[in-house]
């Protein structure tokens, strides 16, 4: 079974959309500045292309929120990965088949989506979509991995991903930073239970 990974590209004061997120502006007011390194054609852009083909690649099915789905279509015209997607909702409704995929729409909580995410994926990863959505698998302790493409820039408002977690500290332990011009990328693994005595800064 794959991992549960939490992927975005966030600020440096920790926005992953603008504000007035909408059907027009799905990044919200100044959000796209946070995925130009996608799309930079810039020959000294180092090991951007890399590291969206390999995230791309590891990617076996999605899980996101409603929301998400909403404002998200009209820019996708199709499934945001070429793999099954599930929609958290509170509303029935048929699924949607695109031309690289499917939408199935799930209202009945996150564990009977991420159940159906992870026996579509198989041995691949699952990815999670929404800052909600993405919160709501790291309260419940569901997530595996968190994986940051930090952005230099200050959006100064908007969506923020670590908010509304609780008071509880969840364990994080860096496996990988990999920097170019425009970027950070860097992985982090949610530990869990780990003992008291192994909390202590790492040694040189």
């Amino acid at each position: 079974m794959g991992r549960v990974v939490m992927a975005f590209s966030m600020s440096l004061d920790g926005f992953v959309a603008g504000p007035r997120v909408s059907v027009e502006q799905p990044m919200g007011e100044g959000g796209e500045r946070l995925h130009e390194w996608l799309f930079n054609e810039s020959p000294d852009r180092g090991v951007d292309p890399e590291m969206a083909r390999e995230l791309s690649d590891s990617v076996g099915a999605v899980v996101l929120g409603r929301r998400t789905f909403e404002v998200g279509l009209g820019p996708w015209a199709d499934t945001p990965y070429p793999v099954p997607c599930f929609v958290l909702t509170h509303q029935s409704r048929e699924n949607l088949s695109m031309p690289s995929g499917t939408f199935t729409f799930v209202n009945d909580g996150i564990d009977s989506a991420l159940g159906r995410a992870q026996a579509a994926a198989g041995e691949r990863d699952v990815i999670l979509m929404g800052a909600d959505t993405a919160q709501q698998f790291l309260r419940a302790g569901l997530v595996d991995e968190i994986y940051i493409q930090l952005v230099p820039h200050l959006l100064g408002s908007g969506t923020r991903l670590f908010e509304n977690l609780g008071t509880e500290p969840v364990e994080l332990e860096m496996t990988r930073a990999v920097k170019s011009p425009f970027v950070t990328h860097m992985r982090f693994r949610v530990v869990r239970n780990r003992p008291a005595s192994l909390l202590h800064w790492p040694r040189e």
